[in-house]
């Protein structure tokens, strides 16, 4: 009797912690707004402070202006060049970001999961 009560108690929490999964499996607009936000600010702190270091700093903040004002052609091209693979309790989506001269393309994979993204790869291709 202990035993089927158990089990009976684990199949509904399995149940419910499915249910949370199905209905939080982030959407391809979610993943679309959390790419661009997490390439901007990678190129912020990441390109322009190089540039910072190659250039001098006022080169660095025309760097931060023009990632600004590319924001919506970067959405964009998220947009375009993102694939989703949904397994109904996560997503994963992979997304080939290819960038004007001297700056570098990327591949990103990520992993939308109970209502957040986790990126696990992002490498210059």
């Amino acid at each position: 009797m202990i035993v089927l009560r158990n089990t009976g108690i684990i199949g509904i929490i399995t149940l419910g912690i499915s249910a949370i999964a199905i209905i939080t499996n982030p959407t391809e607009q979610e993943y679309q707004e959390y790419a661009d936000m997490a390439l901007k600010n990678h190129f912020k702190n990441k390109v322009c402070t190089q540039v910072m270091e190659d250039k001098g700093v006022w080169l660095e903040s025309q760097c931060h202006l023009l990632i600004n004002i590319a924001t919506p052609q970067l959405a964009r091209i998220v947009a375009t060049q993102s694939k989703r693979q949904n397994f109904l309790f996560f997503s994963i989506y992979q997304a080939d970001i290819p960038l004007p001269p001297p700056l570098p393309s990327y591949h990103l994979d990520t992993i939308g999961i109970l209502g957040n993204f986790y990126t696990y790869q992002a490498k210059k291709i």
